[in-house]
């Protein structure tokens, strides 16, 4: 085996920090140094969920919390497949940047949840290696025996590698099918929500798979049902937390604020970046504008009411006009047109939105050994067909409006389940 390898894993790690998921989580003395990093201490102040806690009340842990708990995930992961040959190809500066990649993977991460994905703004992938690669963490990250840029790299696909046969091996075990960050939030969000579907037998999981240079990680047929489980987990997450209608219409009306003062010069994408939850509000209530109203009044838990829902049919014409934000924006100002000229009210767009969750990736992107096939092809149920239909059966159009009018203009969106 690769002793220095090894050595980076297990040599040093006397910080204890108490985590109610995992027990005790070790950290070097220098890993320790990054979590008292300003841009670290920033992920502190934003809730792993965003809106989640108005249904779910337990709901309030942060970032901060679920990046520990990767990290710890990812030295057990790297610990296991050592002993399966990864020590061939592993060093232990490489081992060293995988950790602090999984540590700061989310450094970049918006406020409140994913209410900004979809807006023009940079990802949060990119922002992340930015912080990595400049001060204070270029000097912290070198200090922990971990590279800067292959840090970055690991984090922020886009980042070019040269060829370095680590990064790529790295990259995929930090984002793939049984990756560090899905087994954190998957359990950890399933236990401070109070519901059962995320939890997931990581011990068993880690013994099932198997280092391959370039996949990352294959599994055998054993741990198909690991494969499975993570699978019908996320669905039943996204299903009743994390797409939960309540949470949709909040995650959407913070996202109308945001894009209407985006579209209009009342924000700046640079102004965004490095927000916690606080500071984005705070932002928008200090420009005082009637844009960020929806926003206002999500974060003070007065929501939008639904007026009308339906299954998106992509093989719909009238229903693909939904598929893109723009589109959207476009179909609730002329809602508003609509019901304003029919009814003689004035109906403000900024009253009225239009929500369609983006396509989620349910990927099986795995080799399964000893049956010499990919997982869509192995033994298991969860076929490809099975595997779309996931994200089809969570992809609702949901029309929402101010509570003022959703009783007047109910009526004139039922049309739309119909078309």
């Amino acid at each position: 085996m690769n002793t220095d390898a090894l050595r980076a894993l297990e040599e040093g790690y006397t910080e204890a920090v108490r985590d109610p998921l995992w027990g005790h989580v070790y950290l070097t003395k220098e890993f320790a140094e990054l979590l008292e990093s300003a841009p670290y201490q920033k992920l502190r102040r934003i809730q792993q969920l965003g809106p989640a806690s108005a249904v779910y009340p337990g709901a309030t842990h942060t970032r901060a919390a679920h990046s520990i708990g990767v990290y710890h995930l990812a030295r057990r992961l790297l610990r296991a497949l050592l002993d399966k040959g990864a020590d061939a190809w592993t060093t232990d500066v490489g081992a060293k940047s995988f950790l602090a990649a999984a540590l700061l993977h989310d450094l970049g991460h918006f406020p409140f949840a994913h209410s900004l994905k979809e807006l023009p703004l940079e990802d949060h992938e990119t922002l992340t290696a930015k912080l990595i690669t400049a001060e204070p963490l270029r000097t912290l990250v070198a200090r922990s025996g971990a590279d800067p840029y292959l840090t970055a790299a690991i984090v922020d696909g886009e980042l070019p590698i040269h060829g370095d046969a680590e990064a790529v091996f790295f990259r995929k075990l930090l984002s793939g099918v049984l990756d560090p960050d899905k087994l954190d939030y998957l359990n950890r969000d399933a236990r401070y929500c109070g519901v059962p579907y995320g939890a997931q037998d990581v011990d068993f999981t880690f013994s099932r798979l198997h280092p391959h240079p370039l996949r990352g990680v294959d599994v055998d047929s054993r741990g198909i049902q690991s494969v499975e489980a993570i699978l019908f987990a996320k669905y039943l997450m996204y299903r009743s937390v994390y797409w939960h209608r309540i949470v949709r219409v909040a995650t959407a009306m913070v996202k109308k604020s945001v894009s209407a003062g985006l579209e209009t010069g009342l924000l700046v994408p640079e102004e965004l970046y490095g927000l916690d939850d606080e500071g984005l509000f705070s932002l928008m209530e200090a420009r005082g504008n009637r844009a960020f109203a929806p926003a206002a009044a999500a974060r003070e838990a007065r929501f939008f009411s639904i007026v009308a829902e339906f299954p998106f049919d992509e093989g719909n014409s009238a229903h693909r006009v939904f598929s893109t934000p723009q589109n959207r924006t476009e179909e609730e100002r002329r809602l508003a047109e609509t019901i304003s000229s029919q009814t003689g009210l004035k109906i403000d767009p900024l009253d009225l939105i239009v929500d369609l969750p983006e396509p989620i990736s349910f990927e099986t992107g795995l080799f399964v050994v000893d049956e010499g096939v990919p997982f869509e092809q192995s033994s298991t149920v969860f076929r490809a067909p099975v595997v779309a239909s996931f994200s089809r059966a969570l992809r609702i159009v949901r029309i929402c409006a101010a509570p003022a009018i959703a009783k007047t203009i109910d009526s004139y969106c039922v049309s739309y389940k119909n078309e």
